[in-house]
């Protein structure tokens, strides 16, 4: 039956109801006259999302309200969807004032929707672009965002969105060419001209490094015609699509030197000289821009610092070898090429110490990349290995940070992981919306670890005995073409076609065949604050038993722990990794698993999806030891909003093909985990004592 239209009293009530008005005293008279002379499936529509924006603010959603019935008149329900969205997370990342902006400029988001219909996003195609230039030659990469698309030798930077093209996989190609473009500047020696005698050259500078910008793109092109012939078939074919006609006809008859071989940035400095006069070409659409005053400081910074890194290299290495034996004459480090190589190739280098060939460690091996491209080659006065003390320590390492500042200046580059969360109410993602670090544990008593084993000592006999027959069975493999006996079956059956004149088959053996495990699982432990006292020693104890009858199995395990304190300080401990054995520092670190915080379980559970993700298994598990429900300082965390993002985290690791479970001694867990996990996939223990002696048979079980 279709759904009756609502008048304006019903439609006042329920607007009263999501905006609050006895808190907030908003009048809602004017919006609910408004939405009343729309019909019943509209009236539905704008209704459901104001409730979804009021789950994020108030008032926000008051303005969406006052504005809808204008709001459908120029967009249809999937931009009118966009359009919120694009405000709620523009106040999860800006505030209100801003996501206020993005719902009273109505027409700028239709222009901007338009738009972006057919457009690429950064924040789409870098998890693409990111690797694809990480495996081409020279130096790593970093991709950021910016207004204009230029680099600086070491970052790539690229604007938000690209709509040029009318189609999101041209937009994206138009990305990936510009992209690779900017990757040139820095292989090809573009950056490496200095800007001061550039322009001391010439009255325009501003003309000069247009010319100067026109000239090396065309030199580019030339390279890469060369060294990536398919991705620049794609660069004519963007032009080609765009209307550009290329380079003039004069242009290329006059440049022709700089699309040889040897061609360097200083044969375009020479041409500059004799074109200057002459108005510069448009640049194609991939050429992005071009800042030498920038990428020249940022070269001048890099150029101090890999030196100092290098020749602190060279002195470990020196040390590694001789120890502290004084060595006269002091050692002489040198490098040679390995063999003949492609001219647009970096040659490889072998490092030459007292006449023999020494390895060079990868770290080592990327500053002399570094290094090359931009000076060509290694200076004599870099191989001298550096003095004891003789380099400010912060040349030789990236800035140490503090653990505790997850926000403090580049922290969440390098030590921090951002992961959305599901919002139940908006029933959308709150875009990198957590921050969640992995910390080492601090190891504990040891003692604690063989203390379990002599409490546990009978129980962890059992347990090897009922492990081991787990670890791989012998089962007969019938009707096989070779094998160790006969099947009398088949061998039957074969005899049977036979004597009807049909072909005999030739499978009439047994094989006797070996099952092998191919298990991966990760344990997270909840470490939260509620698990304090019998709670914690039950989950180490467990632990223990656990880990002392995988040793058995042969599993691949990793124990991380979890814990935290609001969305900006999500923590996972590491216990053990994958690749650990278990050896003492492992016991040590069961031993010192205690309680912390709170229990955020989202982004932790999307954490170890990306892990366990990474590694080959045929069989992943996702194993969580809890005593209750999500919890977190956050008061909305707590209850339904933390039910529902956990359930959508182990949604997202099944899609992923990680299988979740989960152990509890919450003895209200039957009332929200099936929920959460799904009716077979998890079991609540009564008692917290049983926890230690049900743990490993209950691994047995699911993965058996």
């Amino acid at each position: 039956m279709a759904e009756r239209q609502l008048q304006k009293e019903a439609i006042g009530r329920e607007l009263d109801e999501i905006v609050e008005v006895e808190f907030s005293f908003l009048h809602t008279e004017a919006i609910a006259a408004e939405l009343a002379l729309l019909g019943a499936e509209q009236q539905r529509f704008i209704l459901q999302w104001a409730r979804r924006v009021a789950s994020t603010n108030i008032q926000l959603a008051f303005e969406f309200a006052s504005r809808a019935h204008q709001a459908l008149k120029i967009m249809d329900d999937e931009m009118l969807s966009a359009w919120c969205l694009q405000a709620m997370d523009t106040y999860d990342s800006s505030g209100l004032h801003p996501a206020m902006e993005v719902i009273k400029d109505l027409q700028g988001f239709v222009e901007v929707g338009h738009l972006r219909a057919n457009a690429a996003l950064l924040e789409k195609v870098s998890p693409i672009l990111g690797p694809f230039v990480h495996g081409l030659a020279g130096r790593k990469l970093s991709i950021e965002e910016d207004s204009i698309p230029w680099t600086d030798g070491e970052v790539l930077y690229l604007p938000d969105m690209l709509a040029r093209l009318k189609s999101e996989e041209d937009n994206f190609q138009l990305y990936k060419a510009t992209a690779v473009h900017l990757w040139a500047h820095t292989r090809y020696g573009t950056l490496n001209v200095d800007p001061g005698l550039l322009f001391a050259r010439y009255e325009d500078q501003q003309r000069a490094l247009q010319w100067f910008h026109v000239l090396e793109t065309l030199r580019l092109d030339a390279h890469l015609q060369r060294d990536l012939p398919g991705l620049f078939r794609q660069l004519r074919l963007l032009q080609e699509r765009l209307g550009d006609g290329g380079w003039p006809g004069w242009l290329i008859q006059e440049a022709g030197e700089l699309q040889a071989l040897y061609s360097t940035s200083q044969d375009s400095l020479k041409l500059l000289q004799h074109l200057y006069a002459s108005p510069p070409p448009a640049l194609p659409c991939y050429a992005g821009e071009l800042d030498l005053l920038k990428s020249w400081e940022a070269r001048e910074l890099r150029l101090q610092r890999d030196k100092a890194r290098f020749r602190d290299a060279l002195r470990v290495m020196a040390d590694e070898l001789w120890g502290d034996a004084p060595q006269e004459p002091p050692l002489e480090f040198s490098l040679q090429e390995k063999a003949q190589h492609d001219p647009d190739e970096l040659p490889e280098l072998e490092l030459i110490v007292a006449d023999q060939v020494m390895p060079i460690p990868e770290h080592v091996k990327q500053l002399i990349t570094s290094i090359q491209l931009d000076l060509t080659e290694i200076p004599e006065d870099y191989l001298v290995p550096a003095g004891e003390g003789e380099y400010d320590p912060s040349l030789l390492e990236d800035e140490a940070l503090d653990p505790d500042d997850v926000w403090g200046g580049v922290y969440h580059e390098e030590g921090a992981f951002f992961y959305d969360e599901w919002d139940f109410g908006r029933q959308h993602y709150r875009k990198n919306w957590c921050v969640l670090r992995e910390l080492d544990s601090q190891p504990g008593d040891a003692g604690f670890y063989a203390q379990t084993r002599e409490k546990y000592r009978g129980l962890i006999h059992s347990l090897h005995r009922s492990f081991e027959v787990l670890r791989g069975e012998d089962r007969i493999l019938r009707r096989q073409p070779d094998g160790e006996d006969i099947d009398i079956d088949a061998f039957v059956e074969a005899l049977a076609d036979m004597q009807s004149g049909l072909e005999m088959s030739d499978r009439v053996f047994t094989r006797m065949h070996k099952d092998e495990r191919n298990i991966a699982v990760l344990f997270m432990v909840d470490m939260s604050g509620s698990t304090k006292g019998w709670i914690n020693e039950a989950e180490r104890e467990a632990l223990v038993l656990l880990v002392e009858s995988l040793q058995i199995l042969g599993d691949r395990y990793a124990i991380y722990g979890f814990s935290g304190w609001a969305r900006k300080r999500c923590e996972v401990y590491r216990i053990k990794t994958f690749e650990e054995p278990l050896d003492d520092s492992v016991k040590a670190n069961i031993s010192a698993i205690e309680p912390k915080d709170y229990t955020r379980m989202g982004a932790p559970i999307r954490h170890f999806t990306r892990m366990l993700e990474e590694v080959e298994a045929r069989t992943k598990l996702l194993i969580t030891l809890s005593d209750g429900k999500p919890d977190d300082y956050d008061h909305y965390y707590r209850g339904e909003y933390g039910i529902e993002d956990t359930r959508q985290a182990l949604f997202e690791a099944r899609v992923a093909g990680v299988h979740p479970y989960c152990i509890t001694i919450d003895k209200e867990g039957a009332e929200y985990l099936p929920h959460m996990y799904g009716r077979a996939n998890y079991v609540v223990l009564d008692d917290v004592a049983k926890l230690p002696l049900k743990v490993s048979d209950i691994y047995r079980k699911i993965t058996s």
